[in-house]
């Protein structure tokens, strides 16, 4: 499968819905309600999925979006290859009309993400990469290939860590006490994942929850800079997608 092929298509999906989103984001009518696990879903998240699942459809693969149908386990886990879609990627920010929300859609083959797309609506900025083929930032009409990444010693000083000064927790702490004169940076969404790819930021530490969507597309774009994204506990493992449960494990990301 040719998946520079399907990246014009990914890409389409996404400006499609960034154009929704807008649309919502302005009017100011978001009609957001509570879903089952008390995370907010607005008419954004809804419009976002129906646009990107209508194009994402051309291509005969299956979808799995955060604001889609539930799939049991038992038939997607035959599936070589799907698209992984969060249609609207911090509602919560979204709901704040901070900026920091994102779209993102990944393809994965075989658990491991190697297509993504995330799409700043609000700044128009889209990040993206395709295995083999590296990883870019189109921003104000201008693509810029992004630079690799060499690995990080975490025992050097200065490190940048991506953690959030308002919403920090006791693992969170610890790691960040454990490096030697760290500074930290903050963004929302899967858009801390975007510092590391734009070598602002040099780790990312999660020990909180995440599903598979909020980090698919991001985890594509971070390998085409040499990035790697580690189940926490798992030595050199990476995370994996397509599980039986959709809940990914914490992770440190590098």
């Amino acid at each position: 499968m040719d998946y520079q092929l399907l990246l014009p298509l990914a890409l389409q999906a996404s400006e499609a819905a960034a154009e929704k989103i807008l649309e919502v984001y302005h009017s100011g009518n978001f009609q957001a309600e509570a879903k089952g696990d008390n995370s907010p879903v607005t008419l954004a998240d809804k419009q976002a999925h129906e646009v990107i699942t209508g194009i994402l459809q051309v291509s005969g693969l299956p979808v799995i979006s955060e604001e889609g149908k539930t799939i049991p386990y038992e038939e997607r886990k035959h599936w070589e290859h799907f698209w992984m879609v969060d249609p609207l990627d911090g509602t919560k920010e979204f709901l704040k009309r901070n900026g920091e929300f994102t779209v993102n859609i990944a393809l994965i083959r075989q658990g491991v993400p190697v297509l993504g797309v995330v799409l700043v609506p609000v700044t128009g900025d889209i990040y993206f990469g395709a295995e083999g083929a590296g990883a870019f930032v189109k921003r104000m009409q201008i693509t810029s290939k992004l630079g690799h990444r060499l690995p990080i010693d975490l025992q050097q000083p200065g490190l940048r860590v991506v953690a959030s000064r308002s919403h920090m927790n006791d693992e969170t702490r610890a790691f960040i006490q454990s490096l030697k004169q760290p500074s930290l940076v903050s963004q929302g969404s899967s858009l801390k994942f975007m510092l590391l790819a734009e070598n602002k930021a040099d780790v990312y530490p999660r020990y909180a929850p995440t599903m598979e969507w909020d980090t698919a597309a991001a985890h594509a774009i971070l390998h085409e800079v040499g990035m790697k994204v580690y189940h926490l506990g798992r030595g050199n493992e990476e995370l994996l997608y397509n599980k039986e449960t959709l809940l990914n494990p914490y992770f440190l990301v590098r």
